[in-house]
């Protein structure tokens, strides 16, 4: 089939990233959150960053406003159901999204298929709540999704073939590049970066190095753009914990066991960039490390 309208779940970070590469491939957007307020900062950061683009010359005015134009909001649930595509990329918590799919349900169009951006968490378990577990698989996005050229696809164990070429074909239409991966807990990425990470403030809590010393040591030592601990910050510290109860529960290996001092920062409130604080204070002109 052919994918001409896209409903986004999520005015966040991620949701409203994918709203926008979506917008400038051309189709027609609709984009949802239940509180109105970070509906408008969502599509206020869209709009912001596709100026910022013109400014820089990687978009031209007449392309950047044409994008704007096919790009909507509701808060609203019920509209985006009859929509080609669904995506939704609400909070990484099972119980969310089960809600957000039940509450699709009885307003999805027969062709509708259904996308969950979810980082971690079963492809299958979640389709096999939905009336068609067949149409349902995961479009992984990286973060920032305007940036990043990867997208994971995870197919369930009922995903059938039409719907996996589909939506292979958008990701091509956006300009991705897509990985295929199979539904084990994370997937590819985050199976193989939120351990690093989770080690990463494994040696923070043991006192091998500060916050800035184990940044600075990878990124000069292993040429990586960002420190993990500013990569955890940059991803959000209640995201991470999230993804490695999931790899610790579905894997039960204790290699995955969530570090405490990860553990002890979401339970404070410190999440990172989002919040303020994370392992670096970012209220000043200047990150400083918290510990």
């Amino acid at each position: 089939m052919e994918i001409k309208t896209v409903g986004v779940v999520g005015a966040g970070q991620m949701g409203a990233g994918i709203a926008q590469v979506f917008a400038q491939a051309g189709y027609e957007v609709l984009l949802n959150d239940i509180n109105q307020e970070a509906l408008d900062a969502g599509l206020a950061r869209i709009a912001k960053g596709m100026r910022r683009m013109v400014e820089r010359g990687k978009l031209d005015a007449e392309s950047c406003e044409a994008a704007l134009a096919r790009l909507k909001g509701t808060t609203v649930l019920a509209e985006l159901g009859p929509l080609d595509l669904i995506v939704e990329s609400a909070t990484e918590n099972e119980t969310i999204k089960n809600r957000i799919f039940a509450g699709l349900k009885e307003h999805l169009g027969s062709q509708t298929l259904l996308t969950t951006n979810t980082s971690s968490i079963s492809i299958t378990r979640l389709a096999s709540l939905t009336d068609r577990p067949e149409r349902f698989m995961g479009l992984h996005f990286m973060n920032p999704v305007p940036v990043m050229q990867l997208v994971e696809l995870i197919r369930g164990i009922a995903t059938d073939d039409a719907t996996f070429q589909t939506v292979r074909k958008v990701v091509e239409n956006l300009g991705k590049t897509h990985a295929t991966a199979e539904d084990f807990p994370a997937f590819i990425v985050n199976r193989i970066l939120l351990p690093m990470i989770n080690e990463a403030v494994y040696t923070l809590y043991e006192g091998v190095g500060s916050v800035d010393s184990i940044d600075k040591a990878m990124k000069l030592g292993t040429n990586h753009p960002m420190g993990p601990l500013e990569l955890a910050d940059f991803i959000g510290l209640d995201t991470c914990l999230a993804i490695m109860h999931v790899l610790h529960e579905g894997l039960a290996d204790t290699k995955y066991r969530p570090c405490p001092l990860l553990v002890k920062y979401v339970e404070a409130g410190w999440l990172g960039r989002k919040s303020g604080r994370g392992f670096y204070d970012y209220r000043g002109e200047t990150p400083v490390p918290t510990r």
